[in-house]
């Protein structure tokens, strides 16, 4: 199972240089893969849970192509309605290619409505676009020699019965945000349901955790994956194994904005992870 990391791209102590540090350190550690979220106008929604500077994903993750060498690059998620699907397709292939062929492309629907009015994209009907985005890229990369660049992996997000339907249409694993053990399970039932009546394969499974470590162990009714003492987090990344997790990225941004001026904390939580999973695999 490979391990990740959701790199804050935005928020007031992200600057290019901690950018970079957090590259170095995330792929230091021994991480598998660095991702980054996605926000285009900073409008009051956004800013109140993701303020500026906000670093557009593919300019972030091409400039840490090459400060980077081994580590998968990805988006957690990229908003489909926001850009156009051929422009999407091509700045995909491009850094993929430029990368040597490191990137993730993690897709979801968006929430922020504002933001969506700004951009002159419909919101209501971001799902069904999302849909022909998805479409649009796998056609884009197969059948245009321009965009040829080996298989670009598609995870597409999503909780609801119309998300998990797309996920089995559209993506090779499907890529939850922050939801706990147990619904995830469930889901993954829903999924199997879903796709015996499409006839299609189940995709895979490659979730996306909050990392917040405690002193003393929450109660499991009232957690999140990933939330708890050290034991608990690793009892979950475990649990995921278990459940067919191909892929684990680790959240370590617990909510406020404040954070991001002072990242060692949250690179201590990383660190603190992989020195346990590597003391329980021996």
């Amino acid at each position: 199972m490979l391990l990740g990391v959701n790199v804050p791209n935005f928020g007031p102590g992200t600057t290019p240089d901690r950018l970079l540090a957090w590259a170095r350190t995330v792929e230091g550690l021994g991480y598998d893969l660095l991702m980054v979220s996605d926000h285009v106008a900073i409008t009051p929604d956004v800013a109140e849970q993701y303020p500026a500077p906000f670093y557009e994903p593919f300019t972030t993750l091409s400039w840490l192509a090459g400060q980077t060498s081994t580590i998968r690059l990805g988006t957690t998620v990229l908003i489909a309605p926001y850009r156009h699907p051929l422009l999407t397709a091509r700045m995909a292939a491009n850094l993929d290619q430029l990368s040597g062929h490191r990137l993730i492309l993690g897709v979801g629907i968006g929430w922020a409505q504002q933001e969506f009015e700004a951009l002159g994209a419909d919101f209501a009907r971001r799902g069904r676009t999302t849909d022909e985005t998805l479409a649009a890229l796998r056609t884009a990369w197969q059948d245009t020699a321009d965009y040829r660049s080996g298989h670009i992996p598609l995870w597409v997000g999503g909780r609801s019965t119309a998300g998990l339907r797309r996920a089995v249409r559209y993506a090779d694993a499907w890529h939850p945000l922050r939801e706990r053990v147990t619904w995830m399970r469930d889901a993954l039932d829903r999924m199997k349901a879903i796709a015996d009546d499409e006839q299609r394969p189940v995709p895979g499974f490659a979730p996306r955790i909050l990392l917040r470590l405690t002193d003393r162990p929450l109660p499991d009714g009232e957690r999140v994956a990933g939330e708890g003492t050290i034991d608990q987090v690793i009892g979950d990344l475990d649990e995921l194994r278990l459940l067919g997790a191909e892929s684990v990225v680790l959240d370590p941004f617990v909510g406020d904005p404040a954070e991001t001026e002072h990242p060692e904390t949250a690179w201590q939580a990383l660190a603190t992870v992989r020195a346990n999973l590597e003391w329980s695999s021996r």
